[in-house]
Protein backbone atom coordinates (compact mmCIF):
# COMPACT_ATOMS: atom_id res chain seq x y z
CA UNK A 1 0.00 0.00 0.00
CA UNK A 2 2.46 2.42 0.93
CA UNK A 3 4.57 1.70 -2.27
CA UNK A 4 1.61 2.19 -3.78
CA UNK A 5 0.99 5.67 -2.43
CA UNK A 6 4.62 6.49 -2.79
CA UNK A 7 4.37 5.57 -6.91
CA UNK A 8 1.58 7.41 -7.45
CA UNK A 9 3.16 10.60 -5.66
CA UNK A 10 6.04 9.92 -7.52
CA UNK A 11 4.23 9.80 -11.21
CA UNK A 12 1.38 12.21 -10.92
CA UNK A 13 -1.79 12.18 -13.08
CA UNK A 14 0.26 11.02 -16.56
CA UNK A 15 1.96 8.43 -14.85
CA UNK A 16 -1.34 6.64 -13.14
CA UNK A 17 -2.81 6.77 -16.36
CA UNK A 18 -0.40 5.84 -18.49
CA UNK A 19 -0.20 2.46 -15.84
CA UNK A 20 -4.06 2.24 -16.34
CA UNK A 21 -3.68 1.93 -20.10
CA UNK A 22 -0.55 -0.56 -20.42
CA UNK A 23 -2.04 -2.98 -17.55
CA UNK A 24 -5.21 -2.58 -20.00
CA UNK A 25 -4.14 -3.79 -23.37
CA UNK A 26 0.10 -4.21 -23.38
CA UNK A 27 1.66 -7.46 -22.88
CA UNK A 28 4.09 -5.26 -20.16
CA UNK A 29 1.22 -4.06 -17.96
CA UNK A 30 0.46 -7.47 -16.83
CA UNK A 31 2.82 -7.43 -13.78
CA UNK A 32 1.35 -3.76 -12.85
CA UNK A 33 -1.09 -3.35 -9.60
CA UNK A 34 -4.06 -2.10 -11.09
CA UNK A 35 -6.06 -2.84 -8.72
CA UNK A 36 -4.28 -1.33 -5.47
CA UNK A 37 -3.26 1.60 -7.38
CA UNK A 38 -6.58 2.68 -8.54
CA UNK A 39 -7.67 2.06 -4.51
CA UNK A 40 -5.04 3.94 -3.44
CA UNK A 41 -5.19 7.09 -5.95
CA UNK A 42 -9.02 7.44 -4.62
CA UNK A 43 -8.35 7.12 -0.91
CA UNK A 44 -5.28 9.91 -1.11
CA UNK A 45 -7.76 11.85 -3.28
CA UNK A 46 -10.34 12.24 -0.08
CA UNK A 47 -7.31 13.15 1.52
CA UNK A 48 -6.69 16.05 -0.39
CA UNK A 49 -4.08 14.79 -2.84
CA UNK A 50 -6.14 14.74 -5.83
CA UNK A 51 -8.92 15.58 -7.81
CA UNK A 52 -11.37 12.75 -7.75
CA UNK A 53 -13.69 13.80 -11.06
CA UNK A 54 -10.00 13.90 -12.62
CA UNK A 55 -8.56 10.69 -11.33
CA UNK A 56 -11.63 8.69 -11.91
CA UNK A 57 -12.31 10.31 -15.48
CA UNK A 58 -8.79 9.67 -16.93
CA UNK A 59 -8.40 6.18 -15.35
CA UNK A 60 -11.69 5.74 -16.90
CA UNK A 61 -10.10 6.71 -20.12
CA UNK A 62 -7.17 5.33 -20.20
CA UNK A 63 -8.71 1.84 -19.48
CA UNK A 64 -11.31 2.06 -22.07
CA UNK A 65 -8.09 3.42 -24.81
CA UNK A 66 -5.41 0.67 -23.35
CA UNK A 67 -8.30 -2.38 -23.89
CA UNK A 68 -8.88 -0.66 -27.11
CA UNK A 69 -5.08 -0.60 -28.25
CA UNK A 70 -5.26 -4.17 -27.25
CA UNK A 71 -7.88 -5.32 -29.64
CA UNK A 72 -6.04 -3.11 -32.48
CA UNK A 73 -2.93 -5.44 -31.62
CA UNK A 74 -4.70 -8.59 -31.73
CA UNK A 75 -6.01 -7.58 -35.03
CA UNK A 76 -2.99 -6.94 -36.47
CA UNK A 77 -0.97 -9.51 -35.07
CA UNK A 78 -3.81 -12.74 -35.31
CA UNK A 79 -2.82 -16.28 -34.76
CA UNK A 80 1.10 -15.18 -34.97
CA UNK A 81 0.45 -14.45 -30.81
CA UNK A 82 0.15 -18.41 -30.51
CA UNK A 83 3.67 -19.04 -31.55
CA UNK A 84 5.38 -16.24 -30.20
CA UNK A 85 8.48 -17.51 -27.85
CA UNK A 86 8.77 -17.06 -24.05
CA UNK A 87 10.16 -13.69 -22.96
CA UNK A 88 10.26 -11.40 -19.83
CA UNK A 89 6.86 -10.07 -20.71
CA UNK A 90 5.33 -12.88 -22.20
CA UNK A 91 4.38 -16.22 -21.74
CA UNK A 92 2.15 -19.03 -23.34
CA UNK A 93 0.58 -19.89 -19.97
CA UNK A 94 -0.76 -16.73 -19.62
CA UNK A 95 -1.95 -16.58 -23.27
CA UNK A 96 -3.40 -20.36 -22.53
CA UNK A 97 -5.20 -19.20 -19.43
CA UNK A 98 -6.60 -16.15 -21.36
CA UNK A 99 -7.74 -18.14 -24.07
CA UNK A 100 -9.67 -20.93 -21.83
CA UNK A 101 -11.50 -17.80 -20.35
CA UNK A 102 -12.52 -16.37 -23.15
CA UNK A 103 -13.55 -19.06 -24.92
CA UNK A 104 -15.75 -19.90 -22.20
CA UNK A 105 -17.50 -16.88 -21.63
CA UNK A 106 -16.95 -14.74 -24.66
CA UNK A 107 -17.85 -10.73 -24.50
CA UNK A 108 -18.11 -11.22 -21.07
CA UNK A 109 -14.52 -12.03 -20.76
CA UNK A 110 -14.37 -8.50 -21.01
CA UNK A 111 -15.73 -7.24 -18.10
CA UNK A 112 -14.86 -9.63 -15.83
CA UNK A 113 -11.42 -10.19 -16.66
CA UNK A 114 -10.77 -6.66 -15.31
CA UNK A 115 -10.86 -7.96 -12.13
CA UNK A 116 -8.66 -10.75 -13.11
CA UNK A 117 -4.63 -9.73 -13.05
CA UNK A 118 -2.80 -10.96 -16.01
CA UNK A 119 -6.61 -11.87 -17.61
CA UNK A 120 -7.51 -8.24 -18.31
CA UNK A 121 -4.16 -7.61 -20.09
CA UNK A 122 -4.78 -10.61 -22.38
CA UNK A 123 -8.41 -10.21 -22.64
CA UNK A 124 -8.91 -7.37 -25.24
CA UNK A 125 -5.93 -9.13 -27.30
CA UNK A 126 -7.68 -12.41 -27.66
CA UNK A 127 -10.84 -10.05 -28.76
CA UNK A 128 -8.88 -8.90 -31.65
CA UNK A 129 -7.74 -12.13 -32.52
CA UNK A 130 -10.43 -13.55 -32.62
CA UNK A 131 -12.48 -11.01 -34.83
CA UNK A 132 -15.29 -9.65 -32.49
CA UNK A 133 -17.15 -7.18 -33.73
CA UNK A 134 -15.64 -3.97 -32.63
CA UNK A 135 -18.89 -2.09 -31.67
CA UNK A 136 -19.47 -5.56 -29.35
CA UNK A 137 -15.99 -4.91 -28.05
CA UNK A 138 -16.68 -1.46 -27.34
CA UNK A 139 -19.86 -2.33 -25.50
CA UNK A 140 -17.98 -4.45 -23.11
CA UNK A 141 -14.64 -2.39 -22.67
CA UNK A 142 -16.46 0.61 -21.66
CA UNK A 143 -18.59 -1.65 -19.05
CA UNK A 144 -15.68 -3.35 -17.35
CA UNK A 145 -13.63 0.02 -17.37
CA UNK A 146 -16.09 1.74 -15.52
CA UNK A 147 -16.94 -0.99 -13.23
CA UNK A 148 -12.94 -1.27 -12.69
CA UNK A 149 -11.54 2.32 -12.98
CA UNK A 150 -14.22 4.12 -11.61
CA UNK A 151 -15.43 1.59 -9.15
CA UNK A 152 -12.43 1.06 -7.28
CA UNK A 153 -11.08 4.80 -7.33
CA UNK A 154 -14.21 6.08 -6.17
CA UNK A 155 -14.76 3.15 -3.43
CA UNK A 156 -10.85 4.70 -2.15
CA UNK A 157 -12.52 8.33 -1.98
CA UNK A 158 -15.66 7.31 -0.07
CA UNK A 159 -14.02 5.12 2.50
CA UNK A 160 -11.45 7.21 2.81
CA UNK A 161 -13.68 10.29 3.77
CA UNK A 162 -16.31 8.42 5.63
CA UNK A 163 -13.70 6.08 8.00
CA UNK A 164 -12.03 8.10 10.55
CA UNK A 165 -8.09 6.94 10.81
CA UNK A 166 -8.52 4.45 7.82
CA UNK A 167 -5.16 5.28 6.60
CA UNK A 168 -4.17 3.03 9.56
CA UNK A 169 -5.36 0.02 8.31
CA UNK A 170 -4.75 0.82 4.85
CA UNK A 171 -2.75 -2.41 4.23
CA UNK A 172 -5.47 -4.60 5.02
CA UNK A 173 -7.93 -2.80 3.47
CA UNK A 174 -6.60 -2.76 0.23
CA UNK A 175 -6.07 -6.41 0.26
CA UNK A 176 -9.32 -6.98 1.34
CA UNK A 177 -10.69 -4.98 -1.65
CA UNK A 178 -8.29 -6.91 -4.07
CA UNK A 179 -10.19 -10.41 -2.87
CA UNK A 180 -13.13 -8.93 -2.52
CA UNK A 181 -13.38 -7.11 -6.22
CA UNK A 182 -11.79 -11.10 -7.42
CA UNK A 183 -14.76 -12.54 -6.22
CA UNK A 184 -17.91 -11.91 -8.75
CA UNK A 185 -15.93 -13.12 -11.46
CA UNK A 186 -14.18 -16.17 -9.86
CA UNK A 187 -17.85 -17.01 -8.44
CA UNK A 188 -19.15 -16.94 -12.19
CA UNK A 189 -16.51 -18.90 -13.64
CA UNK A 190 -17.23 -21.82 -10.76
CA UNK A 191 -21.05 -21.49 -11.41
CA UNK A 192 -20.33 -21.81 -14.99
CA UNK A 193 -18.36 -25.25 -14.37
CA UNK A 194 -20.86 -26.16 -12.66
CA UNK A 195 -23.35 -26.13 -15.18
CA UNK A 196 -20.96 -27.99 -17.64
CA UNK A 197 -20.53 -30.75 -15.20
CA UNK A 198 -24.37 -31.14 -15.06
CA UNK A 199 -24.70 -31.11 -18.53
CA UNK A 200 -22.13 -34.14 -19.07
CA UNK A 201 -23.88 -36.01 -16.47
Amino acid sequence: MFEAATLIHAVGYTGLFVIVFAESGLFVGFFLPGDSLLFTAGFLASQGYGNIVLLAGGCFAAAVLGDSFGYAFGRKVGPRIFTKKDSLFFRKEYVARTQAFYDRHGGKTLVLARFLPVVRTFAPIFAGVGDMPYRTFLFYNVIGAFLWAVGLTVLGYVLGSIIPGIDRYLIPVVLGIVIVSSLPPLFYVVREQMKMARKKQ
